[in-house]
Parts: C-alpha cells; structure tokens; sequence
C-alpha cells in the first residue's frame, strides 16, 4: 500500500502517545472545569487506556509500517460532572494527510463534536463491539463508540486520498455506529432529527450516493492536486480545481450540506497559498467556487486577485 507520511498538528497540554498498528493517536483530557473534589486521577487512568483502545486495536486488515502509521489527535474537554461518573464535554478530532515528497501535513480532518456524554469507571475495561455497539450500559459504551466512530471516518478520508473510493468500507463502518448507537437520554450526536451538524449528518453525506462526488473530490485534491505539486505544480492545481468542481457540483445538488463544512475545515490558508501563484484565470475560477462554497472564509479568499 501507498507510505504514508503522517504527521497531525501537535496537541499540547500533556498528551499521551502510543506506537500501535494502524493508528500512532494522541488522546489528551482537558478537566479545568471539574470540581476539585473529583480525584483527576481517574482521567489520567482514561487517557492511558484511551491511548491503548486507539493504538493496540486492529482496526483494519491491512498491514502499517512504522512510518505509514497514522497520526491523529483527539482532546476532550471535560466541561461538566453529572455524577455518578457520568461526564459531559466536548471532543476536537484532528488528523492530517502528509503531501507527497514534503515535510508539510494537509488537514484532513479536524471536527469539534460537542455531543459527548459517558460513563467512565477507573480501571474499567475499555472495550468495543462493532457487532453489539450499544454494549451491557449505553453511557459506558457511548465512549469507545464515539472514539471507534472517528477512526473509521479517518481512515476512511485517508484512504479515500490515496485511491479514489478507497475509504468507502470504513465509512461503512461508522455508518453501521450510527445505526447501532447507544441509546440513552443524554445521549445525543448520532440522530438525525437533534442537528444538522453532528456525526448522523457525517456519516450519512459520506455514504449517500447524493454526495458520490464528495469522494472523487477527496482524489483529486490529495493524490492528483497536493501530491503533484513537488513535480508539477500546474498539473497540481489543475487538480485541485478539478476537486472544487466536484465540490461545486456536490453543493449545487445538495447546498449547506454538513460534508463541505467538514472538508474545507482547516484548508483556506492551504487553498490561498496554493493559488496565489496561479495564473489569472485560475485565481478568478477558484475564487469563484472557494467564496460560494466556503463562506466562512470568503474575505481570505477574495485575496486571490
């Protein structure tokens, strides 16, 4: 399979890190706002055996060298304790794609889902199920649910970069989480009637035929757009105008979708960079798609003159 480089932003504040098979994840919990009298030891425990669950699980049946091990980053922030070790937070995914014959990182992923609510007992096995997601208690399964959703969504946008439909099995896979979904009423995030913007809305735009594009796009932008430039860099932004016209195909049909949200976060100075250099036509082309598609980030695209 193709190398690849891999290397996320960095998280600071203490995170932990594992060498694994698939994954090389950094897990960090943020827990300023949790009473003094809960004991934070509990969620050094967590994130330790967090680290495990990413790193240690066999989540494909591919094998990774060390160095096509995939670097992402998960930072939870805990923002309030409903007892009985019942948390709420929010949780930032970040994971980045290297560009080929580079040293720089393209951001792949890096979502804010701020639907996190679970259980977590020191020492507790952390364990998941794809085949019994909901597991014996909905907010102790929610957890590992949430994590194991991600990667698959990671793993499927990395992927899906390196061959075009690449990633479909592991959106399959966070699709079937979504079905499965623990259930409880403080859980939230997985159905569709509770937002437009929440892992349902994800999941379902990378597996609806509506969005086929979306994935020829995700081609077009990494292998035949970023990874050309080191050679070529008019053949590399040849394809990546090719992907914004995927793109504006895509929101033609199917306009605010929560996919284009997800697939530009992170990219404008990426994208303005990239065009600055191009030629008038170009510039005007991808200023065009980039200020309708992407719109809140239109004032550092009108740069592009």
């Amino acid at each position: 399979m193709l190398k690849k480089f891999l290397a996320a932003a960095l998280l600071v504040l203490g995170s932990l890190v594992a060498q694994g098979q698939e994954l090389q994840a950094r897990f960090s919990v943020i827990t300023s706002k949790v009473s003094t009298q809960v004991d934070k030891k509990v969620f050094k425990t967590m994130e330790t055996a967090l680290i495990n669950f990413l790193n240690n699980r066999r989540w494909t049946s591919d094998a990774f060298q060390a160095n096509e091990k995939i670097q992402c980053s998960f930072l939870l922030t805990i923002e309030q304790d409903l007892g009985n070790n019942v948390y709420k937070g929010k949780l930032t995914v970040q994971a980045a794609r290297p560009v080929y014959n580079t040293t720089y990182d393209s951001p792949i992923l890096n979502f804010l889902d701020d639907n996190m609510v679970f259980k977590y007992v020191e020492f507790q096995p952390v364990e998941f199920n794809e085949n019994r997601v909901q597991g014996n208690d909905p907010l102790v399964a929610n957890l590992t649910a949430v994590l194991a959703y991600y990667v698959n969504i990671i793993l499927g946008l990395d992927y899906g970069s390196f061959s075009i439909r690449g990633g479909d099995n592991y959106f399959q896979k966070a699709w079937n989480i979504v079905n499965n979904a623990p259930e409880n009423r403080d859980i939230t995030g997985w159905k569709s009637f509770e937002s437009l913007r929440n892992r349902y809305w994800l999941a379902e735009n990378l597996n609806n035929s509506r969005f086929a594009l979306i994935h020829d796009a995700l081609y077009n932008y990494y292998r035949l757009g970023m990874d050309l430039f080191y050679e070529n860099e008019e053949a590399g932004r040849s394809g990546l105008l090719n992907s914004l016209n995927f793109l504006n195909s895509v929101n033609n049909e199917n306009p605010n979708s929560m996919i284009m949200q997800v697939f530009f976060q992170g990219k404008s100075n990426e994208l303005v960079k990239v065009f600055t250099k191009a030629t008038a036509d170009q510039k005007a082309r991808a200023r065009d798609i980039l200020t309708r598609l992407d719109i809140s980030h239109a004032s550092a695209y009108k740069e592009l003159k």
